[in-house]
């Protein structure tokens, strides 16, 4: 698998990184979700810009942006405007949706940029291709709230992703049952066996799925999400906790004593 490295972040080898959402609704409340995150085991912060009360407001968002970076010091920011179609706070016209995250990935104050990938090929590819030309990094995003896809399914987005150019591909569904999450899982297997050479983020949603969010080094899933305080998607587990679970399932992985820990 290819790895993809943002500042001192390194996605794709070893135990999967953790990135947690800030998701204030003013600015004065982002900024202070982002000061709680010191000395939290966070590797990447996701700026959810869709719960931002000026989420459509280009010059609102840099003004944000231009003291988060500030604040996180040398934290990895992961830009993401959530659309209504996938669980976000805002209805978002294509048009707007692609205009912002193209003024937003060129203006030097993001690392990483979630960009939907049912938004359209072309849009999606041109979001990417500017971004990257800025040297930001790029999730090519999936949401399913209401089922989990069948395998050949999944793996045909994650395929699509990949074929768009991204450099991670995410994917979360909604298990109904346990059988649900176990599909996902083995798909994402298969997808990394077969067809995939980058980093993969697989997420079964709600407390059914939530076993995936620290078990990902086992089947090929390289970033989680955890909270600190506020979730940004069920299921989410506290960082602190997260972080535990995944140190855990990499010393049993690795046949090391759990005792080390």
């Amino acid at each position: 698998m290819n790895t993809v490295k943002i500042r001192n972040v390194v996605i794709g080898e070893g135990i999967p990184k953790i990135c947690v959402p800030i998701v204030g609704k003013t600015k004065h409340q982002i900024i202070r979700e982002a000061l709680k995150l010191e000395n939290m085991h966070v590797d990447i912060v996701e700026w959810r810009v869709d719960y931002f009360e000026d989420a459509l407001e280009v010059e609102k968002i840099k003004e944000v942006l231009f003291e988060l970076t500030s604040v996180l010091n040398n934290i990895p920011l992961l830009f993401t405007l959530r659309t209504a179609n996938e669980g976000g706070k805002k209805e978002i016209h294509k048009n707007e949706y692609v205009k912002i995250n193209k003024i937003i990935s060129v203006s030097g104050l993001v690392d990483l940029m979630d960009v939907e990938v049912l938004t359209g090929d072309e849009e999606v590819a041109d979001i990417i291709k500017t971004a990257q030309a800025s040297g930001v990094k790029v999730i090519a995003s999936n949401h399913d709230f209401e089922k989990t896809p069948v395998k050949n399914e999944i793996i045909h987005r994650l395929r699509k992703m990949q074929e768009l150019g991204a450099d991670i591909l995410k994917i979360a569904v909604m298990p109904k049952s346990k059988l649900d999450v176990l599909e996902l899982m083995t798909s994402i297997v298969k997808a990394n066996e077969e067809y995939i050479d980058r980093p993969i983020v697989a997420v079964a949603m709600s407390d059914l799925g939530v076993v995936t969010r620290f078990i990902g080094e086992m089947f090929g899933s390289s970033l989680t999400f955890g909270s600190v305080g506020q979730s940004s998607a069920p299921g989410q587990i506290e960082s602190d906790a997260l972080y535990e679970a995944l140190q855990i399932t990499h010393k049993i992985l690795n046949n090391k004593p759990v005792s080390e820990f």
